[in-house]
Order: structure tokens, then sequence, then C-alpha cells
């Protein structure tokens, strides 16, 4: 927590100076306040002097004006700061996110990373907030009130350092108790985001199953964990806060019966006793303000880890020291000897795969399922690093490119495509924000997502849902192929991007992306023979490696793998 408020909150300095000016002036009003109200009743009420009484009120009535003023003026500024804190947070946790590959997310979890950008930074700005208010002015009036307490009688304030001795050590307790507890309740929060967004997600097919009962009780088994974790922390709150209250009434007791005793022999007046039971007061009290930053604190200090945890791990996917900003070649993509695998796997995914795309060729890549057909594509922009061999984008190492440029030259049409919320247009825009509106209805009349664009109410501003919710499976498939037109890239990655289509709208589109990706390299991962027949290249991928690699009829004859995936559509296939 220390290393996060030294990076993100001391860049506010002028802010935190404000804040501790304004703070120990709205104090220093407050601690005069007691010593004024002695004066008044020793010198004015006991005298019966009601001109000196006036005097001393408008004189109490001013201090206590000023102290609101300044208490205002530094808790606006204090919010202001704990704030900016939390924005800058969590602004660099998601750049550093969106820096991370795939693998990285997965070591996470995607419903970790979102606990803390969201709640992590949340719980650290309540602690923030409270640094920046009680814990300024709780040591002032600590130390001003001893010091005042002191002047008005030495004796007497040997309560005051017993009940602060006390509160010490059970606020030391407090901590101890509650920071492993809030370990636990992080993570619970974790594991309720992560169901939550699997049932919300997966709605369709647990309803297809029946499985709502069995969802509902994962969903109550990781709440309920999580209520009784913070049932413990709770409890251990509940406990604390009658004990503070307990010192400061036993203080306020002892104080009144040592101070009765000296007021009758003579060594305390009255208004002394009561500017002290005001200052042990203002004390007992800060000291318990201060105690809200001792429960704030522990689960502050545990966010604070796991921000620190995201924000120090390196992504697997680098920006290159030295990176190439020439492209020898354009719209080529190779594959050198290629091989992958997932860390802590026992064998690789992809072995020893080696292809060439160039200008205008189409390569098609098929095999089983779980051949390592997608890996495969997402290699080309990075979303992994190859772990043994070179991919090669426009006849350089993609990882001497930055991956800016990597990107710009690439257009991925993924094999589940995710629409933003938003309109049609503004996500067809994700390709080229300056595409005009022609340009949107070209991609989309090449995508055969003209009909149902213009179909809907508003055409382009048509609203889509997030995920693309809203419109079916094929209509999304569509749209994303658009998205990737109107970027109009060097290479073309058609992730199993027809599956949801028929085999009509299937053939139109190809035939109508056919001149469209003349100038380009196309790379399409197909399970229907009928997708990749015409493909100027066809890879057979089995178990990872590389079976068969050449046109439709030179594979028919030399490779059983091909022979067999062919065999078993040839009803559905057949040219």
């Amino acid at each position: 927590m220390l290393r996060l408020l030294r990076r993100f909150l001391l860049r506010y300095r002028g802010l935190l100076l404000a804040i501790i000016v304004f703070q120990a002036i709205q104090t220093g009003f407050q601690l005069v306040i007691p010593a004024l109200n002695a004066d008044l009743i020793d010198n004015g009420v006991l005298t019966g002097d009601t001109a000196y009484i006036w005097r001393a009120g408008f004189v109490m009535l001013g201090a206590t004006l000023g102290q609101v003023v300044f208490a205002i003026v530094a808790t606006y500024f204090g919010a202001k700061a704990a704030m900016a804190f939390s924005r800058d947070v969590r602004n660099e946790l998601f750049e550093h996110v969106t820096l991370f590959a795939s693998a990285d997310v997965n070591q996470f979890g995607s419903a970790s990373l979102i606990t803390r950008v969201t709640n992590d930074v949340q719980q650290m700005q309540i602690t923030v907030v409270t640094l920046c208010t009680v814990s300024i002015s709780a040591p002032v009036m600590v130390v001003g009130g001893t010091v005042m307490a002191f002047r008005e009688d030495g004796a007497l304030s040997l309560i005051l350092v017993v009940g602060m001795a006390i509160l010490l050590f059970f606020t030391g307790i407090l901590i101890s108790a509650q920071l492993p507890l809030y370990e636990v309740v992080q993570a619970g929060i974790d594991r309720v985001n992560q169901v939550l967004r699997e049932q919300i997600t997966g709605m369709r097919v647990v309803r297809a199953f029946v499985r709502e009962p069995e969802q509902g009780r994962r969903f109550a088994e990781a709440n309920g964990a999580l209520t009784t974790t913070e049932l413990r922390v709770f409890r251990i709150q509940a406990f604390f806060f009658p004990m503070v209250m307990v010192v400061l009434n036993l203080s306020t007791i002892a104080a009144v019966w040592v101070g009765g005793a000296r007021i009758d022999t003579g060594e305390m007046q009255v208004g002394g006793l009561i500017a002290f039971l005001t200052y042990l007061f203002l004390i007992l009290n800060a000291a318990m303000m201060a105690t809200f930053v001792a429960v704030t604190w522990p689960r502050a200090s545990v966010c604070a880890r796991r921000v620190c945890a995201t924000l120090d791990a390196e992504p697997t996917v680098h920006e290159p020291t030295t990176a190439m900003t020439e492209l020898p070649l354009r719209a080529t993509l190779e594959f050198r000897q290629v091989s992958f695998g997932y860390p802590h796997a026992e064998a690789p995914v992809l072995s020893d795969v080696s292809f060439k795309v160039v200008p205008g060729q189409t390569l098609a890549v098929v095999g089983s399922t779980g051949a390592g057909k997608s890996t495969l594509v997402n290699l080309a922009p990075r979303l992994y690093d190859a772990t043994g061999g070179t991919v090669l984008v426009n006849g350089v190492d993609v990882r001497d490119l930055p991956m800016e440029m990597l990107w710009s030259h690439i257009g991925l049409v993924p094999q589940r495509p995710y629409l933003f919320t938003g309109t049609v247009a503004s996500n067809l825009r994700y390709g080229n924000a300056d595409a005009t509106d022609d340009e949107l209805w070209d991609a989309l009349t090449i995508a055969q997502a003209q009909d149902f664009v213009e179909a809907m109410p508003l055409g382009l501003d048509s609203p889509i849902a997030q995920g693309g919710t809203n419109v079916s499976g094929g209509q999304r498939q569509r749209l994303a192929i658009a998205r990737a037109l109107v970027k109009r890239p060097d290479i073309y990655l058609f992730d199993d991007s027809f599956s949801a289509l028929d085999l009509a709208t299937d053939a139109r589109l190809r035939a109508a992306l056919a001149p469209v990706v003349g100038n380009a390299a196309v790379v399409i991962v197909a399970q229907r023979i009928s997708t990749v027949l015409t493909a100027d290249q066809i890879l057979v991928i089995e178990g990872g490696t590389t079976v068969g690699l050449g046109t439709h009829e030179q594979l028919l004859e030399v490779c059983p793998t091909y022979v067999e995936i062919v065999e078993s559509q040839i009803g559905q296939a057949a040219p």
C-alpha cells in the first residue's frame, strides 16, 4: 500500500499540503474552544460577569465557524486527492492489462482482473479518503490535545496516557486479526465474479441442459463462503468498537472522580475540569476515528498487494527493444519450423509447422478438433509467442515489429467473434475509425450482411448489445468479417469464421471476397471442405504437426488424413 501511495498519491503534493494545512487549522480551532470554555466558566459564569460571557461566547462562536469552514475545505481536498489516486491507479491497471497476452489473462483469470481494477481500487480509495481526513487531523488532535490537557492539569493527564495505551493495544489486535481474513475475502469476491460471469454468459447452455439448480448451488457455495468470511471480519469489528467506547467512558468516569477530588482540595478549577474532560473526549474520539484507518487498512493492504502483483506481472509478449520500422515485403505470412506449447503442458500444441503465403494466395488450414488450428492463427498477431521457430509477417520476425505496426497489417476474425456495445457503424469502424458510410456498406455487401442491416430500424446506427447478443450467430460472424474488410489489411486471418453460415451464404461470401483480397495474403481455418476447395494451398494438421500441404487434388493423392476428412463430408462438400 505504501508503494502505491508513494507512486500515485505523492504526485499531488499541492493537494496534500493544502489538506495538512487546513486540517491543522481546523484542529487548532477545535483545541482552542475547550480552553475558551474553561475561561468563560471560571471568569464569567462563576463571577457572574455577563459582559465577559457575551465576549467569550462570540469568540467561541467565531472559532466554531472557523473550524467548520476549514474542515469542509480540507474534506473537499481530501476527497479530490483520493479520487485522483484511484483514477490514476485504475488507468495504470487498465493500460497494463491491455498489454497482457492471452496466457497472461488466463494466469490471473478475467474475473480476478475485473475485481482488481474495480473493487480492489475502490477499497484503496476508501482508505485514502480516511488517510486524507481522519489520519491527518487525528495526530494533530492527539498531540495538541495532550499538550492542552497537561496544561490544564498534569497529574490528571495520566488517565489520558493509560487510555491511549489501551486503545493502541486493541488496535494492534484488530489489524493482526483482520489481515489474513481479507486475503480470503478478496479471493472470495473473485470466485463470486467468476461464477456469476459464467452463468450469465452461458445462460443458454445452462437452460438447454436444465442446469439451473446446479448453477444455483455453485453460486450459493461461493456466496456463502464469502459471507462467512465477511461475517468473521465484522464480528471482530463489532467487538472492537464497544471496547473503544468502554475505554472512553471509563476514562471519563476516572477523570470526573479524580478531578472532583482535586477541585475539593482547591488544586483545580471547575472550568479546568470541564476543559480537561473535553480534551479527553476529543483525544480519545480522535483515536477512535483513527481506528477507522485500522479497520480499512488491512483490506486495502491486501488489495494493494493484488494490484501490485498485476502491475509487476511482465507480459509474456514484449514490445521489441529495437523495433523494425520498414517492411521488406507486403502481404506475406511465413511460418518457419514453428512450435508452441502452453505453460506447464505435457506436450506442445504445435511442432515444426512451416508454410508461406504470398500476396494473392489463400492458405486453408484443416484438421480434426484440437489439432492446433486456432493456436496457429493466434501466433501471427502475437496473441501468443511461438516457443520455437519463427513467425514472419511481411518478411520480418513478428517479435521485431512494434505491436501497433504488426496489428495494423493483420485483420483477424476470431472463431468466436465479439461485438462491442454501440452501433453497427461503431463496431465496423474498429477496423478503420475514418471509414465512410459508403465504405461500411461496401464491406457489409461483401460480407453478405447488407440485407439484415438494412432491415434494422436505424441501419448503420442500429444498436448492438454487449457481445452482439441481440443478433444471431451468423449475423455476428458476418459483421465481424465486415469489420476486418473495413480495415483493408495486408493479411486476413479467418479462424473458422464461416461455420455459422449456410452453404449458399458461404459460397456467395467467398465469391464476393475473392476480388477484394486479391492483393492480400489470406489464411482460412475451416471445418467444411467446401470452404477450402478453391484455396491455393491446404495445410493439414494432425496432433499439432503438418501431415499435408498442397492443393486439393495433390492432397487427395498423398494425404490419408485429408482423404478421410473429405470422405466424411463428401455428401455435403462435393464440388
